[in-house]
């Protein structure tokens, strides 16, 4: 599975490691990725997702999985999270 923040579209950066004596080796930066399930308010249901922490802080500040998904461009998001968002506006469609 890649490193790679199912709703930030958060990935890896390449940098270098820095010695004392100024040599320098290539080191990769992983996000700091945590497997969640958040709920959405739409569907009534808790979706599994791997998300940076950065991502979830997001989230919540946003106020909720459903405002996150519909507001953040296809670029970034997953797959999955394209189609969950495709479910979440055909179930909100109606109600407006």
């Amino acid at each position: 599975m890649s490193r790679i923040c199912e709703l930030t579209g958060k990935t890896r950066l390449v940098g270098n490691n820095v010695s004392h004596a100024k040599n320098r080796t290539k080191k990769t930066f992983l996000p700091n990725l945590q497997n969640v399930t958040l709920l959405s308010d739409t569907l009534g249901k808790g979706v599994k997702l791997r998300v940076s922490t950065h991502g979830l802080r997001s989230v919540e500040h946003v106020g909720g999985l459903d405002n996150w998904v519909l507001k953040t461009s296809n670029d970034k998001l997953s797959l999955r999270v394209q189609r969950l968002k495709r479910e979440i506006a055909k179930k909100q469609a109606p109600a407006a």
